[in-house]
């Protein structure tokens, strides 16, 4: 039976406030109409803040401007996180000097981060800098600064005043967004603020970002994408979303997840 757009968004919204979430597979199912429809309907409800689109799905709100804290973060896309840090690491070379943001996949590269000899880690992240101190061969330089207690990490102008005296040879960085018109983003402006510093002070900048990060925007602007050099994510990439990024310039490397 043909449902009209009018009932079909009141019908999408009802699932939304039952359920918690709906998928634009799902819908188009129930509707018997295509996944491009459903999309279309999809981004008519977020434009009137209605909801959120996340790959593939739409959510009542915007999972990525509300703060999470360490222990929830670490429970989302576990498998994926561990996958792109593992591919991040044989990044790393002897002799490096690295800067290591924050965040749950940060601090899982810190942890598959071998002994490497004369490797310099700068880091804002105190778990990170916490995981690689047990390394003899590394030396670690940890970031001062504000505690943002959400991410255990440090923020604020003495942070950037001492980020502003180094150069380093790569920068690993998460983000909650990945737009391509808007750039990087994440959910803190004092996160970003210091997030730009560290861009600066790096000759590669390297995006650890699992796949529901793409077409997704933060509070607070990191940088462009004229910036990065390279994105390491996973296989739910949408290719339109990896075709564009190379379009950029940008090597994408992309990880299997089971």
């Amino acid at each position: 039976m043909y449902i009209n757009i009018g009932d079909r968004h009141k019908i999408i919204l009802d699932k939304l406030k039952t359920k918690g979430f709906v998928t634009v597979l799902e819908l188009s199912e129930e509707f018997k109409v295509s996944a491009v429809t459903i999309r279309k309907d999809l981004k008519h409800l977020e434009e009137l803040n209605l909801l959120f689109r996340s790959h593939g799905k739409a959510v009542p709100t915007n999972p990525y401007t509300q703060e999470k804290t360490v222990t929830e973060k670490e429970k989302i896309h576990r498998s994926e996180k561990t996958g792109i840090a593992s591919k991040a690491s044989k990044l790393i070379l002897p002799n490096d000097s690295i800067i290591l943001a924050s965040g749950t996949t940060i601090t899982e590269l810190a942890a598959q981060i071998p002994p490497i000899k004369g490797l310099t880690v700068l880091t804002a992240s105190l778990n990170a800098a916490l995981i690689l101190s047990k390394l003899n061969d590394v030396e670690v330089i940890q970031i001062g600064g504000l505690i943002r207690k959400s991410s255990s990490s440090v923020i604020g102008p003495l942070g950037e005043k001492m980020l502003s005296e180094f150069t380093c040879s790569k920068l690993f960085l998460g983000v909650d967004g990945i737009d391509l018109d808007f750039g990087l983003t994440t959910t803190s402006s004092m996160e970003a603020s210091i997030n730009q510093i560290m861009i600066k002070s790096a000759q590669k900048i390297i995006i650890l970002a699992d796949s529901s990060k793409f077409g997704r925007k933060g509070f607070g602007r990191i940088c462009g994408l004229e910036e990065v050099d390279q994105i390491i994510t996973d296989s739910g990439i949408e290719d339109s979303y990896k075709k564009e990024l190379i379009k950029l310039g940008i090597e994408v490397i992309v990880i299997d997840v089971d």
